[in-house]
């Protein structure tokens, strides 16, 4: 193959993974751009009172933000022990859920998530549970959990999917 060829080709199957890597990286400035801020609201389904989260105050706090990690402290109610991290590499965009116990140990089950899909954009990411998470939790390993980052409406949007059902939503507005 000559040269111009193979490089024309090259750049053909390269470009759509430049474009979707693009993409993940918008969407990490754009939430970066929110670092220090504190997002609060509710579960908007499931609508069960039975659920863990149901008439919990709920906020998400970007505690921390640097060129390649976010971490937003996420509080439950009273519950503290959650962080939700996003790292942003080479490899894409990976989604991790910390969960702690009361002295700050690590909670048995904890650091699952995955890796972004290419179908994201600069305000919307889903990422699939990926094998580690299927290995923690094997009823997880259909879930997708989706970021949706609506800078003019103020909110921030998380969204659990399991099986390809919708299994829980919240969806969180700025403070101030």
């Amino acid at each position: 193959m000559k040269p111009m060829l193979l490089m024309l080709v090259l750049v053909a199957f390269a470009a759509p993974a430049l474009a979707q890597q693009a993409e993940k990286a918008a969407f990490f400035r754009n939430l970066s751009a929110q670092c220090g801020r504190t997002f609060t609201g509710a579960s908007t389904f499931p609508d069960d009172p039975a659920h863990d989260f149901a008439g919990k105050v709920l906020t998400a706090t970007l505690t921390s933000c640097t060129d390649t990690e976010i971490r937003m402290a996420f509080v439950v109610g009273e519950d503290r022990s959650r962080t939700w991290i996003l790292r942003l590499s080479a490899e894409g965009l990976h989604f991790t859920h910390d969960h702690r116990d009361p002295d700050g140990t690590p909670h048995a089950i904890t650091n699952y998530g995955g890796w972004a899909t290419d179908a994201g954009s600069a305000y919307r990411q889903h990422f699939p549970a990926d094998a580690a998470t299927g290995a923690l939790i094997p009823a997880a390993v259909t879930n997708v959990w989706t970021f949706l980052l609506d800078p003019e409406a103020g909110t921030l949007t998380y969204h659990l999917s399991r099986h390809g059902q919708p299994r829980y939503e919240a969806v969180l507005r700025a403070d101030g």
